[in-house]
């Protein structure tokens, strides 16, 4: 893979789908990481000028071409490596796969969305009802998620981003206690956090 640079905050649940997926695909060392700090209330021009949406993840490729979301640049470097594809091609597995995605990126909209709210607002304008909502959400998938835990795949792009949803609820929304009642969910991600992908992309802070 040509060399790339990730515009990226170690924190974002988005990138870490990303570096996840480099790894899991051996095509890290092909990615030089470049730190921005990004606001949803700031204009950042160092995101701006590559992204005009100023969100990361961002990948910027050797002739200057920015891929965004996390989705986009997942499959990108899915297309950049020799071995089993993480994007299953057509049929069946695609629809399945993009479906778990799906439910995973709407934990972590949500989650984010939740975190916005109760950690960036000021207390005295926060929409209690909001909250709840995405918290909803959030309850909704996991139940889904639990129901089927036992097909959930070992690892595809679905999983990685299934995995990266937990553990961003795990990091930023622990009061959920999103294990409780839910087994089947927690032993898969107990198998799947073990992942060397995983440790490696452990926020802090």
């Amino acid at each position: 893979m040509e060399k790339t640079i990730l515009l990226y905050a170690p924190t974002s649940p988005y990138v870490r789908k990303v570096l996840v997926f480099a790894h899991e695909t051996g095509v890290m060392a092909d990615i030089e990481l470049q730190t921005v700090k990004t606001s949803p209330v700031i204009r950042q021009d160092a995101i701006m000028a590559a992204n005009p949406l100023g969100k990361i993840p961002t990948l910027v490729l050797g002739d200057g071409t920015a891929l965004f979301d996390s989705r986009v640049i997942c499959e990108y470097l899915d297309s950049c490596h020799d071995g089993a594809a993480l994007f299953p091609a057509a049929g069946a597995a695609r629809w399945q796969m993009l479906r778990l995605q799906a439910m995973a990126d709407g934990i972590l909209d949500a989650g984010v969305a939740h975190r916005y709210e109760t950690f960036l607002r000021p207390e005295a304008y926060r929409w209690a009802d909001w909250i709840e909502g995405q918290k909803q959400k959030i309850e909704a998938v996991l139940d889904a998620l639990e129901a089927a835990a036992q097909s959930l795949p070992e690892i595809d792009a679905g999983a990685i981003a299934i995995g990266c949803a937990l553990g961003y609820l795990d990091f930023r929304l622990a009061d959920l206690n999103w294990r409780e009642n839910r087994p089947g969910l927690a032993a898969w991600f107990a198998a799947f956090a073990a992942r060397p992908s995983m440790r490696a992309t452990m926020p802090a802070g």
